[in-house]
């Protein structure tokens, strides 16, 4: 859980998996992050740097589900499939504050720009290529811009900065929040290829909730038939309690 923030119990989780069942990837990340940061405003969570709210989910999901992650990937060459455990504590980098304003200077060209937020990240979302999608990143996230000691319009960088540039930017930027996308390069054990994957956390962790959510409705229907207690009181029970009632049920 992220410090200082009050932990999440049974019954709100259980409220944000029913809501997340109608949501996309985009609004399950922020109804997770919310989870991550209850105490925090919508604005307050769209304006986050990418890497930072990874980190929150990756914060969250080490809180509700230890720190042992089971990553499954099929080799690219071959199609074996590979499983292995990750180090969830590994994960999760935070970018530092005072890495949030970059520059590029590049030919005649220096660039200031700011990481990119999940806002910017959401913005982009609709773009008909990654190129464009990058453009619309570096475009929306740059401060200043100058050419040849000239300010240039934000306005205009989508039709005068060149593709170098562009890059060098996205390259900057990623390697100063290299939360905001974890790829793991994985070598196949029978052809000896490596497999590059990216670990969505969004999608990891709420794979994990739906299963955590699905057997504690079935817990909650066991004792509430066995016992005749309501949902409410059978998910006050901790978690030892609560198995060791459908113990006492299974060998009644």
């Amino acid at each position: 859980m992220i410090p200082g923030t009050a932990p999440v119990g049974p019954a709100e989780l259980l409220a944000a998996w029913e809501t997340g069942l109608a949501l996309g990837a985009a609004e399950r990340s922020l109804l997770l992050h919310r989870a991550a940061r209850p105490a925090a405003g919508a604005d307050e969570l769209l304006s986050v740097p990418v890497g930072e709210r990874e980190a929150d989910l990756f914060a969250l999901r080490r809180s509700l589900f230890g720190e042992r992650m089971q990553v499954r990937v099929e080799c690219g060459a071959c199609g074996e499939a590979m499983e292995f455990d990750l180090d969830a504590g590994a994960l999760g980098v935070r970018p530092a504050a005072g890495d949030r304003l970059l520059r590029v200077a590049e030919d005649d060209w220096v660039v200031e720009f700011r990481l990119p937020t999940v806002a910017d990240l959401a913005a982009a979302g609709g773009a008909a290529s990654p190129a464009e999608a990058r453009r619309l990143l570096v475009t929306g996230c740059t401060v200043r811009a100058l050419r040849g000691g000239e300010r240039v319009d934000v306005d205009q960088l989508s039709a005068l900065l060149p593709p170098r540039v562009e890059r060098l930017i996205a390259e900057k930027a990623a390697e100063a929040d290299p939360t905001a996308e974890v790829t793991l390069n994985v070598a196949c054990p029978e052809c000896g290829e490596a497999t590059p994957a990216e670990l969505d956390i969004t999608f990891y962790l709420w794979t994990e909730l739906d299963t955590w959510a699905r057997d504690l409705l079935l817990d909650v229907h066991l004792l509430a038939t066995a016992y005749g207690w309501s949902e409410p009181e059978i998910l006050a029970l901790s978690p030892t309690r609560r198995r060791y009632y459908l113990e006492l049920c299974t060998d009644a």
